[in-house]
């Protein structure tokens, strides 16, 4: 699936191609004044007659005053040609990894409010109880369209419900309506911010976080970020006693002025992150902190009836273009009453419908 893009420039940072080196431009500036010196002393040669490489004397036009000059400014040429990229306090290998951002980033763009009307009927058509999100989400795209915007923008959300109703599911699918990349965190298996937004240069394991790995792999500058059980993070605590939490790391980004001006704490660059949408997951509100909630809008959610696992189960195997006998078979154990009701939710048909893929592609043997 396709969406229109706008290219934004996501960062300050100025590509000027190779820049040369002191002695390159060492040399530029002496070939530059012997031919002027060559030219003042002769009256009868032009700058189109003159060939800089072959002047007379050419050692007796410069003299050792004049070198020393030329070595200054060449450094300073270079010092304020290296500090105009915003780059010079990287590694040559930390430059080409930002090489994706040469001329900007794309965002996808929403152009009608007919165009979200149809993303967000498509995704109440596969998973009609989570109506309120998609609801919420609806308006952010209509807004998006409405207003001309850039790109396309909705309230940061958490949602709340009870394990297997599908809400990292239907992120997914969101972001696959969106036409957008994803970035996924384990709240309880990346507890600090390093996952998301990187660790800083003096840290043994330096390195960028998932968000701009992924605004990179994908160049694309407005990925869907999914945090699963967003009240499950714990705090990592650095040999020097600072505090790193997944939430402090959060708070700035899910704020679009400051978003626009974040800095990256790996590659110390300001990025404009104020195109990424979040969408958090928790089962309760219990371990959410009150400066999340109020940055986000938090829905509660119900759990599943079964009616609407089997109703998930039938839309989701023809998406799967799964065989009529196979997706029937899967009603029967639905109609039947043949699992145990208690042990239903939306992993365990996930599993089903994987099984029954698995079973139709497998090949009969004669």
């Amino acid at each position: 699936m396709t969406r229109s893009t706008t290219l934004i420039p996501f960062s300050p940072i100025r590509f000027l191609g190779e820049i040369p080196n002191v002695h390159t431009i060492e040399d530029r500036l002496r070939l530059f004044l012997r031919t002027m010196r060559a030219l003042r002393q002769d009256d009868s040669l032009t700058a189109e007659t003159l060939n800089p490489h072959k002047i007379p004397n050419w050692r007796e036009l410069i003299e050792r005053s004049d070198r020393l000059k030329i070595e200054r400014r060449a450094m300073l040429y270079l010092e304020r040609l290296t500090n105009k990229s915003g780059m010079s306090h990287l590694t040559s290998e930390n430059k080409a990894r930002l090489t994706p951002l040469r001329g900007g980033l794309p965002v996808s763009r929403i152009e009608t409010e007919h165009e979200a009307d149809e993303i967000a009927a498509a995704l109440h058509a596969e998973m009609p109880w989570m109506a309120r999100a998609t609801e919420e989400v609806w308006h952010g795209l209509r807004a998006s369209a409405r207003d001309g915007l850039l790109g396309v923008r909705f309230n940061p959300l958490v949602l709340l419900g009870p394990p297997g109703i599908g809400k990292s599911h239907w992120a997914r699918r969101l972001a696959h309506h969106l036409a957008v990349p994803t970035t996924m965190i384990e709240a309880t298996g990346e507890p600090g911010s390093f996952s998301l937004v990187g660790t800083q240069k003096g840290w043994g394991s330096a390195s960028p976080g998932k968000l701009i790995q992924t605004v990179l792999s994908e160049q694309h500058a407005g990925p869907l970020v999914i945090i699963d059980e967003v009240e499950k993070v714990g705090d990592v605590t650095a040999t020097n006693g600072s505090r790193h939490t997944l939430t402090d790391a959060l708070l700035p980004l899910l704020e679009r002025m400051t978003a626009q001006a974040w800095e990256c704490p790996f590659f110390q660059i300001r990025f404009d992150m104020s195109w990424a949408n979040w969408v958090m997951t928790a089962n309760s509100c219990a371990g959410l902190p009150a400066p999340l909630q109020s940055r986000c809008v938090v829905l509660d959610l119900p759990g599943l009836t079964v009616e609407q696992l089997r109703q998930f189960a039938e839309i989701e195997g023809k998406r799967r273009s799964l065989p009529d006998p196979a997706i029937a078979a899967l009603m029967e154990i639905f109609d039947r009453g043949l699992t145990n009701d208690a042990d239903l939710s939306l992993r365990s048909v996930s599993r089903m419908l994987d099984r029954a893929q698995t079973l139709a592609n497998r090949p009969i043997l004669n």
